[in-house]
């Protein structure tokens, strides 16, 4: 999951930024307003880790925009500011979660899980797909109760396509869910990735729609649940 971080203090967003890192997002980092506002209009983020105290445009202006502009991506306010006038406004302004600081890195994934199941409608912390499940508090994947493991960028695949199974993701916007802002990618990155899942859970587990991107269909109905997803 591909996060924007909005945050100017140096220290506090080099902390925060490996954290999420070191357990799965995909995060790029915007020190300034103007930056992330720039961001929002010409890219696309799963969440929003937004600061209020900043430079050029402060927080709750770039939350207005956003929503402005029929953006409806979760975001979460993680601020100093706490009093309760504070936190009625920033909800009030668009907002779909807030945490004031200091805050504990384990509390902020667990409440951008939450937001990612909010976003997607899904009421169960795991993701389960017929014989598969996945679940994004422990980073563990099941197939047949058996634990499968994945490097980093393909359980953070696979995730995105659990989440939206049924829609059809674009290349672009898989690659940039998996990459941030300067990093290196190869053009056959998101096809290696593709591939080794394919290895894992069956050829006919991700559908390839030429021309568009890919996507897990969903199933049509528990009794067919163990012929979707066949281990290799």
């Amino acid at each position: 999951m591909r996060v924007l971080l909005v945050e100017d203090d140096e220290l506090l967003g080099d902390g925060l930024r490996t954290g999420l890192i070191q357990v799965g997002y995909t995060v790029d980092w915007a020190k300034n307003g103007l930056a992330a506002d720039q961001a929002l209009q010409n890219e696309t983020f799963d969440l929003v880790i937004l600061d209020l105290t900043l430079p050029k445009i402060d927080g709750i202006s770039i939350l207005q925009r956003m929503r402005s502009r029929g953006n409806t991506t979760p975001v979460l306010i993680l601020t100093a500011r706490e009093s309760i006038e504070e936190r009625v406004r920033g909800l009030d302004s668009g907002a779909d979660d807030y945490l004031t600081k200091p805050f504990d890195l384990d509390e902020v994934c667990a409440r951008l899980r939450a937001l990612q199941r909010r976003f997607a409608s899904r009421a169960l912390p795991q993701i389960v797909h017929g014989n598969l499940t996945l679940d994004p508090a422990s980073h563990l994947v099941t197939l047949d109760q058996e634990n499968i493991t994945l490097p980093r960028r393909e359980f953070a695949l696979l995730h995105i396509l659990l989440e939206n199974e049924g829609r059809v993701l674009s290349r672009e916007h898989l690659t940039q869910s998996l990459y941030g802002w300067g990093e290196e990618v190869d053009s056959n990155a998101l096809e290696v990735h593709i591939h080794n899942l394919r290895k894992k859970f069956g050829q006919e587990f991700i559908r390839t729609i030429r021309g568009i991107g890919y996507m897990i269909e969903k199933l049509k109905d528990t009794g067919q649940d163990k012929k979707s997803t066949t281990k290799k």
